[in-house]
C-alpha cells in the first residue's frame, strides 16, 4: 500500500462549454459527456480482460457481449427528455435527475431491445435467468429497476436478472446524457460525490490522460458515465486527505496485475476503486471493477464499505 501526492486544484466559476469556466486556457474541463464510443471501448477492454485472467474468461466474455449490445441498443432513436436541461441546471438539480425521471425514461423500451438482440446469444448456465427476466411481469420489472437504482440489495432470485436490468438503465441514462447541450457544473459540497448528470454515485475513479487530462482524476458516474473532477489523495466519499491507502492486485513476482487499485479511507470507513490510464490507456472503471473482485475479497475483512455504484454488479443481501 502507498499514498499518492495530490494534484493541484483546477478552482472554477461561471458557466462555459465543458460546464464550468476552467481557470486558464488549457485546464482540465470540470464534467465531460459520456464517449458515443463508450460501449464499444468497453467491450473491447472486457475482451482483453478476458484473455489475460484465465479464471475469469467466461464471466467477462459474457459481460462483453452484454456490452456490445448495448452499443448496438443505444443506436436506436428514443424520445428525448432534455428539454428542461437548462431549468434545472440553474437550480442546481441534476437535468436527468435519477429521482424525478426514472419512470419516464426508455429502460424498458432499451431492456426489450437487448433481450431480442441477445436471445440468440444467451446459452446455459445463463439461460435459465436470462429466460426468467424475458416472463417477468411488468409490475415485477419496475420493482426491480427501482431497487437497482437505489442500490438496494437483491433477493437470490433477482440476482440474475439484476445485469441486464442495469445495462438497460445505462443505455436509457447514457443517450439522453449524450444529447445534453452542455454539460452541467461540477456538484460542490454534500453532492459532490453524486454524477452531475443524473444524480447516480460513482463506479470509480479515473487518472486521465492526453493533453488538459494528463494525470487529473475524475469520478464515473455508474449509471450514464458522466466524468467529473476530483481532486487526487482525497477521499471521494468524505473528502478526507488523512488515512488514505492503496492497494492492489499482484502476481507472485509482485507485478501489477491490473491498472487498478481500492483507494481505502479510515476516516468513512470506506473504499473505491481508481484505475490509472497512465498504467493502461484502455483501462475502464466499469470493465476493470469487474475484473478485479478478487480486490473486494481482498479487503473485506477491513470492515470497509464499497461505496462503488456497478449496475452491472448487484449484490444480495449479506450473509
Amino acid at each position: 500500500m502507498n499514498s499518492n501526492p495530490d494534484d493541484s486544484t483546477p478552482g472554477a466559476n461561471g458557466d462555459h462549454a465543458f460546464g464550468q469556466a476552467p481557470p486558464s486556457p488549457g485546464a482540465p474541463p470540470m464534467v465531460m459527456l459520456p464517449s458515443r464510443k463508450l460501449f464499444a471501448e468497453r467491450a473491447q477492454r472486457l475482451r482483453q480482460l478476458a484473455d489475460r485472467l484465465p479464471t475469469m474468461t467466461a464471466y467477462l466474455r459474457f459481460m462483453a457481449m452484454i456490452v456490445e449490445a448495448q452499443h448496438r441498443v443505444i443506436q436506436l432513436p428514443r424520445p428525448s427528455l432534455v428539454g428542461g436541461a437548462q431549468l434545472a441546471m440553474t437550480h442546481g438539480i441534476p437535468p436527468l435527475s435519477l429521482d424525478g425521471l426514472w419512470r419516464d425514461m426508455s429502460w424498458a423500451e432499451d431492456l426489450d431491445a437487448l433481450l431480442a438482440e441477445l436471445d440468440g446469444q444467451v446459452v446455459a448456465p445463463q439461460r435459465a435467468w436470462f429466460d426468467a427476466i424475458c416472463d417477468l411481469a411488468v409490475a415485477d420489472r419496475v420493482e426491480l429497476a427501482r431497487a437497482i437504482l437505489a442500490g438496494q440489495p437483491l433477493a437470490l432470485e433477482q440476482r440474475g436478472m439484476a445485469p441486464l436490468m442495469g445495462a438497460a438503465l445505462q443505455v436509457a441514462w447514457t443517450r439522453q446524457a449524450r444529447s445534453l447541450p452542455v454539460p452541467p457544473p461540477r456538484p460542490s459540497g454534500a453532492a459532490g460525490t453524486l454524477c452531475p448528470c443524473c444524480g447516480a454515485p460513482a463506479v470509480g475513479s479515473l487518472v486521465q490522460i492526453g493533453m488538459a487530462r494528463s494525470r487529473v482524476r475524475y469520478l464515473q458516474c455508474g449509471l450514464c458515465a458522466s466524468e467529473w473532477y476530483a481532486e487526487r489523495a482525497r477521499c471521494a466519499q468524505c473528502g478526507s486527505s488523512k488515512d488514505l491507502d492503496y492497494c492492489g492486485l499482484e502476481d507472485e513476482q509482485g507485478e501489477r496485475v491490473l491498472p487498478i487499485q481500492a483507494e481505502t479511507c479510515d476516516q468513512c470507513h470506506s473504499y473505491l476503486k481508481r484505475v490509472n490510464r497512465e498504467w493502461e490507456a484502455a483501462a475502464d472503471p466499469l470493465a476493470d471493477d469487474l475484473a478485479s473482485l478478487a480486490l473486494d475479497m481482498m479487503i473485506a475483512d477491513r470492515d470497509l464499505a464499497r461505496r462503488a455504484f456497478n449496475p452491472l454488479l448487484v449484490l444480495g443481501e449479506p450473509a
